[in-house]
């Protein structure tokens, strides 16, 4: 605490200093729990430090990912739950670094508030602590920035961006994709971070009971089953690149299948999923059905109970899916690539 800094002008313009660094204070404890071997700085400097170790590794190349929470966030407003959007936060962006093969190393977090009320903003980070812990990668630096009259007193955004490394020679490479190559997937936890627009609009979730058990959500309210963070699947996926050739990874994001799969397979192939294989989780029905929103839509727009699809060698198929299997994911075959240019076709 910097007991010598404080502007009583800034405070009455809407900017508690002081703010600032008690919620630093409060969330140094979930940092500390992320910081790997690589970590140089402590929290609150102006840079974050990552010393790089190489081993095995011949040409370095870094990946980076960015993203935010969109408008989930205003989920956790509603509900005034505000401990597992990091995880989202940092989901987004880790989830598609592996997509390339590469090994998220560092996390930097960036908090936009209305109002620092620095027992929340310890609790936003914590959600991006455990995001972090998931991923293996370390939370060593990040902004918060007290904005009043440009967010509401109790809202505020997040966004993040990541680094991570790969061997050059082990970027993952879909020219080898070919017609009869199986597709994987893991599954989703449910709608991920992404159709939040739509799903708030569906659900008219401003206006409506949102806290209240559902049947056709097992006992859950809509509000938590939202809530729920997206799933992250980099320690799984490292550990399938080292037991397989993998040739093809998609994060399925906004856009769902129709936007997404197409991006990790070169031209003059396509995806040929089997609608009957895939497991539609309840929620994404709910919607379907509260939205009157036609399935293609639905495709196009949701992740549909699929967060990652995987593409391998029908001949590596049953190893990729027992070495996904005692890494923690209950994967299964969704479909398999062939000779198309239509990019997604669900039969």
């Amino acid at each position: 605490m910097h007991n010598n800094s404080k502007s009583d002008s800034y405070a009455a313009a809407g900017v508690d200093i002081t703010a600032g660094y008690k919620a630093v204070e409060l969330m140094k404890e979930h940092i500390a729990r992320t910081l790997t071997g690589g970590a140089l700085s402590d929290i609150g400097g102006f840079g974050g430090l990552f010393e790089l170790d190489l081993t095995g590794i011949n040409k370095p190349v870094l990946v980076s990912g960015t993203d935010g929470v969109g408008t989930k966030l205003k989920m956790a407003f509603l509900m005034d739950k505000h401990d597992t959007v990091g995880i989202d936060c940092v989901a987004m962006c880790v989830n598609d670094i592996i997509c390339c093969g590469a090994k998220p190393l560092f996390f930097l977090d960036y908090v936009a508030v209305g109002k620092n009320v620095p027992e929340r903003v310890a609790q936003i980070v914590s959600g991006v602590a455990e995001g972090c812990v998931q991923s293996g990668a370390s939370l060593i630096g990040g902004e918060t920035a007290e904005m009043p009259g440009f967010y509401p007193v109790d809202e505020y955004d997040l966004a993040g961006f990541s680094v991570g490394v790969v061997d050059k020679d082990k970027v993952l490479n879909n020219k080898t994709v070919k017609a009869g190559d199986v597709i994987i997937a893991l599954p989703s936890s449910g709608v991920h971070s992404n159709g939040f627009s739509l799903v708030r609009k569906v659900f008219d979730v401003e206006n409506a009971d949102i806290k209240s058990p559902v049947a056709e959500l097992g006992g859950k309210s809509i509000g938590e089953t939202l809530l729920t963070p997206t799933r992250i699947y980099v320690k799984p996926m490292l550990a399938l690149f080292e037991e397989v050739t993998v040739k093809a990874v998609s994060h399925i994001t906004g856009g769902g299948f129709y936007e997404n799969i197409p991006r990790s397979i070169p031209k003059g192939f396509g995806a040929k999923i089997d609608k009957a294989s895939l497991r539609i989780l309840p929620i994404f029905d709910l919607i379907a059905k509260t939205g009157n929103i036609p399935e293609r839509d639905m495709f196009n727009t949701f992740n549909m109970g699929v967060g990652m699809s995987i593409v391998v060698a029908k001949e590596d198929a049953d190893k990729a899916l027992s070495v996904l299997k005692a890494n923690g994911e209950d994967a299964y075959i969704i479909g398999e690539i062939i000779e198309s240019d239509e990019g997604v076709v669900i039969c």
